[in-house]
């Protein structure tokens, strides 16, 4: 399995541990303020980063590209400022927001470089310039 599949599931898990935590914290608790903090760190950080990680690790070849790997740095910062943010804001710092903003750009920015990631063939540059032409 690529190494950037690899990172992308034990990040996955990392949020899922967190977002059971605070789920667990909600529900002992009774105060559900963080119930969007709770959605956006297993959705954006759980479920689409496993899903990112099945991609790669059905895609060896794209997973070793640089783009990849900026994909997951820049998708990854911006759900790991992302989510104590929105959990901040959501429980009564609302002077927080434009910090969330700017998170959330950053996340959208690395599911953008995803969809480039995707849409780009699946031959390697590498491989491409080397290939005999007809």
């Amino acid at each position: 399995m690529p190494r950037l599949a690899q990172l992308y599931f034990k990040t996955a898990i990392i949020f899922l541990i967190i977002g059971l935590c605070m789920g667990l914290h909600m529900a002992i608790s009774q105060d559900h303020a963080a119930t969007p903090a709770h959605a956006h760190t297993n959705l954006l950080g759980w479920v689409t980063m496993a899903i990112f990680g099945i991609y790669y690790a059905l895609n060896p070849a794209k997973a070793e590209r640089r783009l990849a790997l900026i994909q997951y740095y820049v998708y990854t910062s911006g759900v790991a400022v992302l989510v104590p943010s929105l959990y901040l804001m959501t429980t009564g710092r609302p002077e927080i927001e434009p910090i969330v903003a700017a998170a959330s750009i950053v996340a959208f920015l690395g599911v953008l470089l995803f969809a480039v990631v995707i849409f780009s063939s699946a031959e390697s540059p590498a491989r491409a310039s080397t290939a005999p032409s007809r």
